[in-house]
């Protein structure tokens, strides 16, 4: 397709909102449309996410495109969905009304999908209508007069292919045309005429989608026969349980087992810097704070990078593939048993890379004591920010080997992470059963049918964790390793001292302070130390162990690596005791900050701090204490 740009002074900024159901392919067509060209942040005062993207139409207009959440209807019932309707309407705080509005429908289920249109189509804003996936619909036998639809809604409709950049060809050239038409002064005002639409309307709508289907839907495709039949498997009471846990456990043995060679190189990389460093600068308090303090502590993070990218790899495929909301159902009658439904099972998954998303997915359930007790229980599934702090303890006390196929490090790994999922159900029972109790709320899901995950989506997925988790490393952690070594190095020794130089600063003073509370659940003053920045983020807890002990050490202990170190100087009991802390321990600001804004209170998110601390503390001390008695000291 040939290029062309507009006269000097045509071209011009404009902003579309992408709108549309949950699994019409939507965010894959931002992904299509804008590439690498984004970016992620929440609107104000609120945790719905807000992702934007830049994109250069054909004839040169440079578009922001928004990717708004899901949304079946401008009835808003969700924070979710009462972000999309605000946005469309200009009533979001400090966002613009769009230009123009996309509405993404999936072509194979136009039945479920129109109504949104024509609650769209009812603002009078400048709408188009994608009919994605229409690759799909073909091959069902399913037609489609485009222009018979488009002729009676009024609007311009466009067929689509998300996964293909040669499938939004004719999206972009409708963007083109319509932006044309729509000088940059006519953009309405704010919508304040709109009201939620009523039985009687919501009735004339649905007649109106039947009236629509008639008039344009030459042929009805084939029902979907692979993904009836591959449910058949998936969904079996028996056998889909099975595969389910089957696909959990082949997830965390990957964690271990490929991301090896990659770490290794990290771990390579690290070592060779830190020792062209210290062969090339000259001793003093820059050198300690380069090798000792940024370098131990963030580089100690940044090696298990690999491994978060694999955990989110499976959590991205298994969302693309469609599997998610079928794992959600098959979770409906477990979850009933504790006085929560499926629903809360993909909050609870979500949680599994961070509990942020994980709270933040909790809107989408409809009672709101289900919800509160999702996002209470939310911090025990075993989030990517621990995954370090495991990895670190299970290289340093579990043998490489194997047990049978598996290997004994990710079946350790296995275990953690099956002790939080059994945590989270125990407390979500007891608080079910005690006061935040409610009824059973059926589960009501649209299960997508299975499709081909995109490399596209699956690399622009993993490059924003990517970018993510290396900006905590780059932000939060750099800060406070800074501050950490900071504290490590001052004052410095008395004359004379025979200890190391940390035991007398500030921060050894604070550990040693600091045993007393956490000697009867075996944690030295290093651990001690390591738990107060850990607040901060989790994984902060491994690069403050590898700065604390930097600085702790001889000569002969700063270059060895974190693992052996702790490896030999801690007991077995300890790090089982470690171990069983992480598995309940909320050391993560920013989760409690994500639960005060999800339930705009503090009291929650103090509550959920205090019990999760209590069951910290009490599970590392019964850890604790049997090992020792099974000889673990």
């Amino acid at each position: 397709m040939t290029t062309t740009t507009l006269p000097l002074g045509e071209v011009r900024r404009a902003c579309i909102a992408l709108v549309g159901p949950p699994n019409c392919g939507k965010t894959t067509l931002f992904n299509t449309l804008t590439g690498g060209r984004q970016k992620t942040a929440n609107y104000p005062g609120v945790t719905v996410e807000r992702k934007s993207g830049r994109l250069r139409t054909p004839v040169g207009h440079t578009v922001e495109l928004l990717d708004l959440p899901g949304s079946y209807s401008l009835r808003a019932r969700s924070p979710d969905e009462a972000i999309t309707r605000d946005v469309v309407l200009g009533r979001q705080t400090r966002e613009a009304l769009p230009d123009a509005v996309v509405c993404v429908t999936d072509a194979t289920n136009l039945g479920q999908h129109l109504r949104l249109l024509l609650e769209l189509r009812q603002l009078g804003r400048p709408l188009i209508l994608a009919l994605n996936m229409m690759d799909i619909a073909q091959k069902r036998g399913c037609q489609i007069s485009i222009e018979a639809l488009s002729q009676q809604l009024g609007i311009p409709v466009v067929a689509t292919i998300a996964m293909h950049k040669n499938g939004v060809q004719d999206l972009l050239g409708q963007i083109d045309i319509l932006l044309s038409q729509t000088s940059a002064t006519s953009k309405a005002a704010t919508i304040d005429t709109w009201m939620e639409p009523s039985p009687e309307a919501i009735r004339a709508y649905h007649r109106e989608v039947e009236r629509l289907l008639q008039e344009a839907v030459i042929q009805e495709g084939a029902p979907e026969r692979f993904t009836r039949q591959v449910d058949q498997i998936l969904l079996h009471p028996v056998a889909g349980l099975l595969i389910l846990l089957g696909i959990l456990f082949l997830m965390f043995q990957a964690v271990f087992s490929w991301a090896e060679a990659p770490m290794d190189w990290i771990d390579g990389s690290m070592a060779s810097l830190q020792q062209w460093l210290s062969m090339h600068m000259a001793d003093s308090l820059l050198k300690s704070l380069v090798i000792d303090g940024i370098i131990a502590g963030a580089g100690g993070v940044v090696i298990f990078l690999p491994q978060i990218l694999i955990l989110f790899l499976f959590i991205l495929l298994l969302e693309d593939f469609g599997y998610m909301a079928r794992a959600a159902f098959l979770m409906d009658r477990l979850m009933s048993a504790v006085g929560l439904n499926g629903r809360a099972f993909i909050p609870l998954l979500s949680s599994f890379a961070c509990a942020i998303p994980g709270i933040m997915a909790a809107r989408t359930i409809a009672h709101p004591l289900d919800r509160l007790t999702t996002i209470l229980i939310a911090p025990l599934m075993t989030c990517s920010a621990r995954l370090p702090v495991y990895a670190l303890l299970i290289g340093a006390f579990v043998p490489a080997r194997s047990v049978g196929p598996f290997d004994l490090r990710g079946l350790t790994l296995f275990g953690l992470y099956v002790a939080g999922v059994l945590s989270a159900m125990a407390v979500a029972f007891a608080f079910k059963r005690i006061w935040l109790k409610s009824h059973y709320q059926p589960l009501m899901l649209e299960l997508p049918p299975y499709r081909m995950p995109s490399l596209r989506n699956l690399l622009i997925g993993l490059w924003e964790r990517a970018r993510i988790f290396l900006r905590r490393v780059g932000g939060i952690i750099f800060t406070v390793m800074v501050l950490l070594w900071f504290l490590s190095s001052w004052p410095a020794p008395p004359h004379g001292a025979s200890g190391p130089a940390i035991q007398y600063s500030l921060a050894g003073q604070i550990g040693q302070a600091l045993q007393h509370l956490f000697a009867p659940i075996g944690f030295n003053w290093q651990i001690s130390i390591a738990l107060v920045p850990g607040l901060a983020a989790r994984e902060v807890a491994v690069a403050a162990l590898g700065t604390v002990y930097a600085l702790s050490g001889d000569e002969g202990t700063v270059t060895e690596a974190l693992t052996t170190t702790l490896a030999h100087g801690w007991t077995l009991a300890t790090a089982l005791a470690l171990l069983a802390w992480y598995v309940f321990a909320p050391q993560c600001l920013a989760t409690l900050a994500a639960a005060r804004r999800e339930t705009n209170s503090w009291r929650w998110p103090t509550f959920m701090f205090v019990y999760l601390m209590v069951l910290a503390y009490l599970a590392a001390f019964i850890t604790y204490r049997v090992a020792l008695a099974l000889g673990g000291g």
